[in-house]
């Protein structure tokens, strides 16, 4: 009998493997009928299946399985079943936990729903998997700019301020301080200075889930992680005794950005003081801290003046009333965000930040620094008062003649009686100062004598300084904001606003407002860039069209100037030649469009998708006379957004497409190669992709200021602490919106071409090539910056780095410097995958 039920057994399993077989192939077989049908969903339900079954066929179908989980992906995020999306990508990391590709693409996914953490959890572990992955260390390198900011290297590096804050943190528990709360820990540095210092108990808590874990290991790896106790939670979420036993002796933060109050310290101190700190300590009352309460930094003091620079101006004022032949009407009124923000009842930053030390063309003081206000951290209830407190005027008299750009401010931090820091432009400092652009004045011209105006408030957690205005010298006039200018008191003010409303076109309020960012109006103020653009559009449009309406355009600025209204006039006499297609894809607000109307019979396509900048670009059509089917909004033709580049019509192709090529941070677009490839192909024959080629340039450089603000130096700025390894996984190898006019850097070799992206004739590209750069200077090479050529044909091109340029430059900084003599050759392997530039030193 045991011999029998032993074969019964033996038959059953050979039966069952059978059977298995069979499921196997009939199920392999349905998987590829499905792809042959593009139902990506059955057959990727068929593949788990087949591979759950058979685990040994994992390698030879891995790369089809990769496929059909890609494009059903695909399918499913376009019918936003998000939930089964994420459930596909944890069963097939299920299967093939350690797949660099199947990680990065759940990152990717990940990121684009706005989870950034968890995106580059992903990234970072397929980088881990193959570090020779380009797609993946890319992605990693774009989520790190967001998850861990470029500025904690820069304060990490920061003696002054490390040693500035240890000391400040060795009075507080040496005088009796000795339970401690950091705030916002970031790399648990202060929590870690608290510890040293001797204090009994810490407790530090970070809201971003990145930083938390990097805290985390920082505190493990300084063996402190029994002593100070990490909280991944927001201060405002603490609760006693639920995530600390009892309310604390000290809190140390510094949840301040450039403005201050921007980071939330005003709320998270009082919440602290109500329900975390032990009571203030009584004033004028010797004695000890231990049983009170208190916070480092205690006070500040916020300094600030009105200054003039060409810089900010151009980045937040139309400066001109005519661009490349195109009026700009008064009916349309240009304004940055930091002038919208005063307005709206969004909570939008008032500010934008500057280093003004390294602000290209540098700036004027006009008037002596003055101070804003000042709040004591230790007082709960000036905290609580801070928010409720009326706006206040501050008026600062000038004391040098110039242009009233911008209200500058900084501020001084008193960590306690002995120790301070600043954040002032003249200091050698980590920080960047807030800045207040001036807009919306009929005069922004300001003499010795004339006093500078403001009205300042502490709103939605940030310091606003608004309704900026100069009173003149002469007779006390106001010259204010356009909408309060003509609130005036005697007739001779009257007369004078009277005056002004005559030569500045005063508008009644009817305009047409158009909120651009910085970027955008720095390009509106770009004449070279629309010159350019003029000029090379015009000699496409004439060589496609060589009639008499092209030839009596104003091509290059001095043609015979015929209107174009007279021209089409004329033109309706005999045959009305077909238009000339032109869609402009280039991203923001652009008036390229109009230009291009301007130049003949075309059909002109913008592709600006807000309907405010929409508005405005139909305003400022209508002010130079256009017809009204000359300007249209490709969007409005499309069905499907996402797919831009298409056929103006199913009979016509187009003559020129406008791609942008660079990013204003200085890096070349995404996917900007296949939009060239696809844009090819819907060109009329002789029609131009614009630009048609670009130049990539670069030099070798000696550049502390780089290394220091890419990774952390080791463990001397640190204070003798092991932060640098960890927080330098998140260092990138580019740092990008650079000013190469004046980052501090010594040249050691000449301008060098390194590579060219040919968007017109592809066959000329290369993805690959050795540049040799002859040594100019000895010294330490420590960084690359590259900027761009754009060349928009053989005669018109735009250099990114000039002083008009509305882009900024980058740098691929080197993970080692290399000491090299004037005379020496290096070899730089450039590499470009996917708009991805990396350049490395060949030893």
């Amino acid at each position: 009998m045991p011999n029998s039920n032993s074969k019964l057994r033996c038959n059953n399993r050979g039966g069952q493997e059978a059977g298995r077989r069979e499921l196997v192939s009939r199920s392999l077989q349905s998987a590829q009928h499905c792809l042959e049908d593009q139902d990506f969903g059955t057959a990727y339900a068929h593949y788990l299946l087949v591979l759950n079954l058979a685990p040994e066929l994992k390698g030879s179908i891995k790369e089809t399985f990769q496929f059909t989980l890609f494009k059903w992906a695909e399918e499913l995020d376009s019918l936003a079943r998000i939930q089964d999306l994420f459930n596909c990508y944890e069963q097939a990391l299920e299967l093939y936990p350690n797949d660099e590709v199947i990680c990065n693409s759940m990152g990717e996914h990940l990121f684009r729903m706005g989870f950034r953490d968890e995106a580059a959890g992903y990234f970072h572990k397929a980088v881990k998997l193959n570090p020779d992955f380009a797609d993946a260390k890319e992605n990693f390198y774009r989520v790190a700019n967001w998850l861990v900011e470029r500025w904690h290297f820069i304060m990490l590096n920061d003696t002054k301020r490390n040693l500035t804050y240890l000391k400040a943190i060795e009075n507080a528990v040496q005088s009796g301080c000795k339970s401690v709360l950091d705030i916002g820990t970031g790399t648990g540095i202060l929590s870690m200075f608290a510890k040293k210092a001797g204090a009994s108990f810490v407790y530090a808590c970070e809201l971003s889930k990145t930083m938390y874990e990097l805290a985390r290991d920082v505190v493990a790896a300084n063996n402190m992680e029994r002593e100070i106790k990490l909280l991944h939670l927001k201060s405002l979420d603490l609760e006693i005794p639920k995530h600390i036993p009892e309310r604390v002796s000290l809190v140390v933060t510094e949840t301040v950005d450039a403005g201050l109050f921007g980071e939330g310290i005003v709320e998270s101190l009082i919440h602290a003081w109500e329900h975390l700190l032990l009571q203030p300590k009584p004033k004028n009352q010797d004695v000890g801290t231990g049983n009170y309460g208190k916070v480092i930094p205690a006070s500040a003091t916020i300094f600030g003046m009105a200054v003039e620079c060409r810089e900010i101006r151009r980045h937040h004022r139309v400066g001109m009333q005519e661009v490349a032949g195109v009026r700009l009407p008064n009916s349309v009124q240009f304004f940055s965000p930091t002038y919208a923000s005063a307005g709206s009842e969004e909570t939008v930053e008032p500010y934008t930040t500057e280093k003004l030390s390294r602000i290209p063309g540098g700036y004027v003081p006009l008037t002596e620094p003055c101070e804003v206000m000042t709040v004591d951290f230790n007082n709960l209830q000036e905290l609580k008062s801070l928010a409720a407190r009326k706006p206040w005027k501050l008026s600062l008299p000038v004391t040098e003649g110039g242009i009233l750009d911008a209200i500058v401010v900084w501020f001084v931090l008193q960590l306690d009686d002995e120790h301070t820091l600043s954040t002032s432009p003249s200091e050698e400092t980590c920080w960047e100062q807030a800045v207040y652009p001036v807009q919306g004045l009929l005069d922004y011209s300001v003499k010795t004598g004339d006093t500078v105006m403001m009205e300042v408030c502490c709103q939605d957690c940030y310091l606003k300084i608004q309704k900026i205005s100069s009173l003149t010298s002469e007779c006390g006039m106001d010259v204010g904001d356009r909408d309060d200018a003509l609130s005036l008191g005697n007739e001779a003010e009257l007369c004078n606003a009277l005056a002004g409303l005559q030569t500045t076109n005063k508008q009644d309020g009817s305009g047409q407002v158009c909120v651009l960012e910085s970027t955008e109006i720095a390009l509106l103020n770009n004449v070279p860039y629309h010159e350019c653009f003029k000029a090379a559009m015009g000699k496409v449009l004439l060589s496609l069209n060589p009639s008499k309406d092209l030839q009596s355009m104003d091509v290059d600025g001095h043609g015979s100037g015929v209107n174009l209204q007279e021209s089409q006039n004329k033109s309706s006499l005999d045959v009305a030649p077909d238009p000339l297609y032109i869609l402009d894809v280039s991203e923001g607000f652009s008036i390229l469009p109009v230009i291009a109307g301007k130049l003949g019979p075309v059909r002109a396509y913008s592709s600006i998708e807000k309907e405010q900048h929409q508005a405005a670009l139909t305003v400022i059509s209508e002010a130079n006379h256009f017809p009204k089917e000359t300007l249209e909004f490709w969007l409005s033709h499309l069905e499907d957004e996402s797919v831009v580049l298409q056929r103006p019509k199913s009979d016509k192709l187009w003559s020129i497409i406008i791609l942008d090529v660079i990013e204003t941070s200085g890096l070349i677009q995404q996917e900007v190669m296949e939009k060239a490839a696809i844009s090819r192909c819907l060109l009329h024959s002789g029609g131009k992709i614009f630009p048609q080629y670009v130049l990539v340039y670069g030099m070798l450089v000696e550049s502390e200021s780089l290394l220091l603000e890419s990774a952390v130096q080791g463990t001397e700025p640190t204070l003798g602490l092991n932060i640098a390894p960890f927080i330098n996984q998140f260092k990138v190898p580019v740092r990008v919106y650079l000013d190469l006019s004046t980052l501090p850097c010594l040249p050691l070799s000449k301008p060098a071409e390194l590579l060219r992206l040919d968007l017109m004739n592809p066959l000329l590209n290369s993805s690959s090539r050795e540049v040799k750069v002859q040594i100019s200077k000895s010294g330490q090479v420590t960084a690359i910056p590259f900027w761009y050529h754009i060349h928009l044909d053989e005669d018109h091109s735009l250099n990114t780095s000039d002083e008009f340029s509305h882009w900024k430059q980058a740098a691929v900084v080197l993970d080692e410097p290399i000491q090299v003599q004037a005379g020496d050759e290096l070899v730089l392997d450039v590499q470009h995958h996917k708009s991805n530039i990396s350049i490395t030193v060949k030893r």
